[in-house]
């Protein structure tokens, strides 16, 4: 039998459960086969150490690096890898992601489906993690769309969140950690934009959120604090449970490994200064909270201006307005972006269009679904919309198949010395990306080697 369901605005009706669920697996499979079609990894130094740990754990049950970095000491010299108390390297990045990989993987392992001794085996191991992660979050959109959208709506939705931003070309490409804290997000955004928020299933999102990053500490308190507000103490209490526990294990595991609760941040922080040419951590400075929107190679609304439609709060009465989630969602995406654009290096380093930014997305899924409901495709918004949607899509195409082989970050001077050239127009990264061949690394994780050691290796 059809339900019924409000968003507060107006009504839409829902069909039963068995019907619901194909759309919503098949958005899973589909974005597992477009993520995956350019067949590589598209890593950084900073996503390294923790794809290396997860198969650390898986051959030797342990966290640590020192199995890795003995056969490949040159390792030991970039920051990301830590020398940590009691002598051992560590990923500089939470654990969370690797133990993740590691449980994802072990199965296919002991099946014989992968080696994870392989040399390709950890990128693998990344991208597959990562593209599951972000195709799952995706999937949790879509039904977040569907509360306040017809399906042919929220699916549009769905593939402006997963296929027109950055989740398509950096977050399901390698574990920078982004598709853990962007998975818990979601999950957290569903909890508490329904009619009655359910804090534990909250809480839980936000701990797997902020356990992987903990940078994202301002839409933890925005959310727990519309929690409050939304559904009452009892289920605040549930949600701020659940994740102050997270948050005492990642301070008690820190402490042990790094000695400081807050982990390897402040020695990270000063590294982090004389590689990107800062003087500190922070830096109250308009670029950062500009650029982070309209940079010609770094701004959210350059590369993804389809996220625009998530940016419009619905109205209503004003004492109603901060009982429904969309409000809160605002104020947590805007005290995110706020923090982040406060960064030194806003821009996130060397890296294709806003990484920073691809956080804040989930937050403005409810808001989105609702425009896309009301859109007339036949209105001059409505065919801006579907140009946003189409553009978007290109763009993160481009970096799926393209990036890094345009060289942009680094050429003709490396961006986190020449800031100046984040404000180009001329030589933006989009421009020199069309302009540049796809990568050669593409489809190298098809090779027939990649899940096997090769037989040479296996004959020593």
């Amino acid at each position: 039998m059809p339900l019924a369901v409000s968003d507060g605005t107006h009504t839409v009706a829902r069909p039963g459960k068995a019907r619901r669920a194909w759309p919503t697996v098949a958005v899973v499979f589909a974005l597992l086969i477009v993520y995956n079609a350019n067949g590589r990894e598209i890593g950084s130094v900073d996503s390294e150490p923790t794809k290396f740990a997860a198969r650390e754990l898986l051959l030797h049950h342990t966290l640590t690096l020192n199995h890795f970095i003995g056969a490949i000491p040159q390792y030991a010299r970039r920051p990301a890898f830590v020398h940590a108390r009691g002598g051992v390297y560590r990923s500089a990045y939470s654990p969370v992601s690797s133990i993740l990989t590691a449980g994802l993987t072990w199965p296919f392992w002991k099946a014989g489906l992968i080696d994870v001794r392989a040399p390709r085996a950890p990128g693998v191991m990344a991208v597959a993690t990562a593209s599951l992660l972000t195709a799952l979050a995706v999937a949790i959109a879509f039904q977040e769309a569907r509360r306040r959208a017809s399906v042919a709506r929220a699916l549009a939705v769905a593939a402006g969140f997963g296929l027109g931003t950055g989740l398509w070309n950096a977050v399901s490409r390698t574990l920078w950690v982004h598709e853990t804290a962007i998975f818990g997000l979601m999950i957290a955004v569903f909890a508490f934009a329904g009619e009655e928020p359910v804090g534990w299933a909250a809480g839980v999102g936000l701990a797997l959120a902020g356990a992987a990053r903990p940078q994202l500490a301002p839409i933890i308190a925005a959310l727990l604090a519309g929690i409050w507000f939304r559904a009452g103490w009892r289920q605040a209490l549930a949600a701020a449970s659940v994740v102050g526990t997270a948050a005492a294990v990642m301070m008690i595991a820190n402490e042990r490994w790094f000695g400081s609760p807050f982990g390897p941040l402040a020695a990270m922080a000063d590294v982090n200064n004389v590689l990107h040419r800062t003087s500190s951590t922070f830096a109250a400075d308009w670029r950062g909270l500009a650029g982070l929107l309209v940079s010609p190679s770094r701004g959210l609304l350059v590369f993804s201006p389809v996220a625009a439609i998530g940016l419009w709060v619905p109205g209503g009465r004003s004492a109603d307005r901060w009982r429904q989630p969309f409000a809160w969602c605002a104020l947590a995406a805007a005290a995110q972006w706020a923090m982040y654009g406060s960064y030194s290096v806003w821009w996130g380093g060397h890296t294709f269009g806003p990484r920073y930014m691809l956080d804040v997305l989930p937050l403005l899924v409810p808001a989105a679904a609702v425009a896309a409901g009301r859109l007339r495709l036949r209105s001059a918004a409505g065919a801006a919309a579907c140009a946003a949607l189409a553009w978007s899509i290109l763009v993160a195409a481009t970096g799926a198949f393209v990036y890094p082989n345009d060289r942009w970050n680094s050429d003709p001077t490396d961006i986190d010395r020449d800031h100046a050239r984040l404000w180009s127009w001329s030589d933006n990264q989009l421009a020199r990306s069309w302009k540049t061949a796809p990568s050669p690394q593409n489809f190298e994780l098809f090779a027939r080697d990649t899940l096997r050691v090769p037989e040479q290796a296996r004959r020593r």
